[in-house]
C-alpha cells in the first residue's frame, strides 16, 4: 500500500536549510517565518551598518576626502538598503503562495491514483533539497571562490578614490570599511542571491517531475489550460524578487550616470535583458507543461469535435430539416440551451492554451523589473514627461 505526505501543505521553498534554522534559533523566525522586520533589520545592520559606522569613523561617509564617499554611493545603499531587504522580504511571500500548489494539484484531481507515489517522491525529493546542508556550503565556497572575485574586479573598475578602497602603486588599498564590505558584506549579497536561485531550480525541478506525471487535464476546463490555471497565479509570489533585480540594476546604471556621466539609453540592451531573464527564470518553468496541454487540447479536439458534429446533426434533424413539425414548443426548448453549452464547451476545448501562463502575468513580472528603473528616465526628460511615457508603456 502507498504511503502518502499526511499534508502536501508542508511543502514549502523557503522554509528550511541551516540559515533558515540559525534564524530560528536566534528568535528572528518562527515556523511560519514571522519576525519578517526583525529579519529585515538584522540582516541590514549585518551589512550595511558596519559601513556606515567605519566610513564615518574614517571621514568616508561625507565629504571630499574621497571621490565616492560611502552615502553617495548608489549602488552600495540600492543594494544594502533595498536589493538586500527584498530579498529577505520575497521568503514569506512565496512562501504563501506557493506552498499550497501541491495540494491544488490533488484538490483538482488532477493527479491519478496510480501516480500518487511519484507525486509524493517529488514533494519529498523538493523538501530534502530545500534543507541541504551541503548546497548551503557549496554556495559560500562558490561565492568566495568565484562571486567575490568577479564582484571585486567590477568594482575596482573606478578609477577614482571611494570609501572601499584607493589607488596606489600596488593597485588598490581597501580602507576599514572596504574589508568588511568585500570580505562580509559583499559575500552575504551573493549568498542570499544564489540561494534564491537554488531555490527557483528547486521549484523547476519540481515543476519538471509533475509534467512527466501523465496529468488528468480537462480539455473543457473554463481555465483554458486544462485546470493548471493555478500555477499562474503564483508568478504574483516573485514580484518582490523582480522588483529587487530591477532595483540592483537600478542603482548600477544610476551610480554610471552620476558618476560617469554615462546616459540612460546607453543600458538599453542591459534593461532589455534584466526584463527577459526575469520572464524567463519565473515563468520558463511553466513551458514544461507545453507538451501535455497541446497532447490534451488535441485529444480534445478529437473526442468533443464529433460529438458536437453528431449533437448538431440532431438538432438540425429535429428543428430544421424534419419531415413533420415539432410537437413542442421552440421557445424555451431546451434544445436551444444544449447547444449553447455544447457551442461554448467546444469553443474551450478550441482556444485551451498550450503554456499555463497569462498576460497579466506577464505584465506584472515586467512591471515589477521595470519599477525601479523608471525614475532613471528623470536623467533625460522633466516628471510630466516621464510619467506619460511610463503610462503609455503600462497601458
Amino acid at each position: 500500500m502507498a504511503t502518502h505526505l499526511a499534508d502536501p501543505r508542508d511543502f514549502s521553498l523557503v522554509l528550511g536549510g541551516p540559515l533558515f534554522q540559525l534564524f530560528r534559533k536566534a528568535h528572528l523566525a518562527g515556523y511560519g517565518l514571522e519576525l519578517l522586520p526583525y529579519r529585515i533589520v538584522a540582516v541590514v545592520a549585518f551589512t550595511w551598518l558596519p559601513l556606515l559606522a567605519l566610513t564615518a569613523l574614517e571621514g568616508l561617509a561625507l565629504g571630499t576626502k574621497v571621490g565616492v564617499p560611502f552615502l553617495y554611493d548608489i549602488e552600495a545603499q540600492g543594494r544594502f538598503l533595498l536589493f538586500v531587504p527584498l530579498l529577505v522580504y520575497a521568503e514569506i511571500l512565496v512562501h504563501q503562495r506557493l506552498r499550497f500548489v501541491p495540494s491544488q494539484f490533488l484538490d483538482r484531481r488532477l493527479i491519478p491514483d496510480q501516480e500518487r507515489p511519484r507525486f509524493d517522491a517529488a514533494v519529498a525529493s523538493a523538501s530534502r533539497l530545500r534543507n541541504s546542508v551541503i548546497a548551503e556550503v557549496a554556495m559560500i565556497v562558490l561565492v568566495y571562490v568565484l562571486g567575490l572575485q568577479f564582484m571585486w574586479s567590477q568594482r575596482a573598475a573606478v578609477d577614482v578614490a571611494t570609501w572601499f578602497a584607493t589607488p596606489d602603486a600596488q593597485g588598490r588599498t581597501l580602507s576599514l570599511a572596504g574589508v568588511w564590505y568585500v570580505y562580509v558584506a559583499l559575500p552575504v549579497t551573493q549568498f542570499l542571491l544564489l540561494r534564491w536561485y537554488f531555490r527557483l531550480f528547486i521549484w523547476a525541478r519540481f515543476l519538471w517531475q509533475m509534467s512527466r506525471i501523465k496529468l488528468r487535464l480537462v480539455p473543457t476546463h473554463p481555465d483554458h489550460v486544462g485546470g493548471l490555471g493555478f500555477l499562474a497565479a503564483t508568478t504574483a509570489a516573485f514580484a518582490p524578487l523582480a522588483v529587487a533585480h530591477g532595483a540592483f540594476v537600478s542603482a548600477w546604471i544610476a551610480s554610471r550616470i552620476f558618476l560617469h556621466h554615462a546616459a540612460l539609453p546607453d543600458f538599453k540592451v542591459l534593461i532589455i535583458s534584466i526584463a527577459v531573464w526575469v520572464l524567463l527564470i519565473f515563468l520558463g518553468p511553466f513551458l514544461v507543461f507545453s507538451l501535455q496541454l497541446a497532447d490534451a487540447r488535441r485529444q480534445g479536439e478529437r473526442e468533443y469535435g464529433p460529438l458536437a458534429a453528431h449533437y448538431s446533426l440532431a438538432f438540425d434533424a429535429k428543428w430544421v430539416h424534419s419531415d413533420s413539425a415539432p410537437t413542442e414548443p421552440l421557445l424555451g426548448s431546451p434544445d436551444i440551451q444544449s447547444l449553447a453549452d455544447m457551442s461554448n464547451a467546444y469553443t474551450v476545448v478550441k482556444s485551451m492554451r498550450s503554456v499555463p501562463i497569462t498576460r497579466q502575468a506577464v505584465i506584472q513580472l515586467a512591471a515589477s523589473t521595470l519599477a525601479p528603473i523608471a525614475p532613471l528616465m528623470l536623467t533625460m526628460m522633466p516628471l510630466g514627461e516621464a510619467a506619460k511615457l511610463l503610462f503609455g508603456i503600462l497601458t
